[in-house]
This record gives C-alpha cells, sequence and structure tokens, in this order.
C-alpha cells in the first residue's frame, strides 16, 4: 500500500510505503540518501542506525507541518512541538553530527580488483 504523505503518526517502513512518483517522496528519500551519506553510507549503517535515520526524518517532517499550522494560524501545541524537536535532537546525537568519510580503495587495491574481474 502506497501513501501520497508521510504518516501522521510514525511507523516503521513508511519511507518504503510512499508513492514515489510524488514531491515529498522525492525529497524524502533525497533526505534519507544525504542522511546516510553523511554518516559513511547505508551499506555501513547498522538496522539500529537505519531506524533513527527514519525516525529523524518523520519527526523533522512532523516538526515542519506544525511550524507551517502555526505560520498559517492553525492549532499549535507547543508541549508536543517542544518534546518533538528533544527527540529529534537526541537521535541526532546519538547518530552524530560530523559526516563520516566513505571506505574508498587506494589505487592499488582498486587496480587490482578490476584486473581480477577481467
Amino acid at each position: 500500500m502506497t501513501h501520497k504523505t508521510p504518516p501522521n503518526k510514525f511507523n516503521a517502513g513508511w519511507l518504503s510505503e510512499l508513492d514515489g512518483r510524488t514531491a515529498i517522496a522525492q525529497v524524502m528519500r533525497e533526505r534519507y540518501a544525504s542522511f546516510t551519506n553523511d554518516l559513511g553510507g547505508v551499506e555501513r549503517l547498522s538496522y539500529a542506525q537505519r531506524s533513527l535515520v527514519e525516525r529523524a526524518l518523520w519527526l523533522e517532517f512532523w516538526l515542519s507541518q506544525q511550524e507551517q499550522a502555526l505560520a498559517g494560524g492553525s492549532d499549535f501545541d507547543v508541549g508536543k512541538w517542544t518534546q518533538a524537536a528533544n527527540s529529534l535532537q537526541g537521535i541526532l546525537s546519538k547518530l552524530g553530527l560530523d559526516r563520516v568519510a566513505r571506505d574508498v580503495p587506494d589505487l592499488a587495491q582498486y587496480l587490482a580488483g578490476k584486473g581480477a574481474k577481467q
């Protein structure tokens, strides 16, 4: 089952359930790629780290929706917003804010691997 927007309540796997044709799905997948690349690439991340990335993305989306509601004069629960912002900060702190270099082979390793494939 695909959805046009992220769910109102977090559920694991929500990102893969977004309709890839929608602009929001494309933006969220780009953010996921950026986030995981900053952590050294998705292939280096544990399940727990990938889960935290997905949660951080959802919280970021939810917070932006709440801020848009506030700007538009709609109901705004500052307590829920603060709790979500603190949760996002905790997740980001756990994952780390610094970029992590990818494992890239040196030239000799690359050439040796390329020669083995031929």
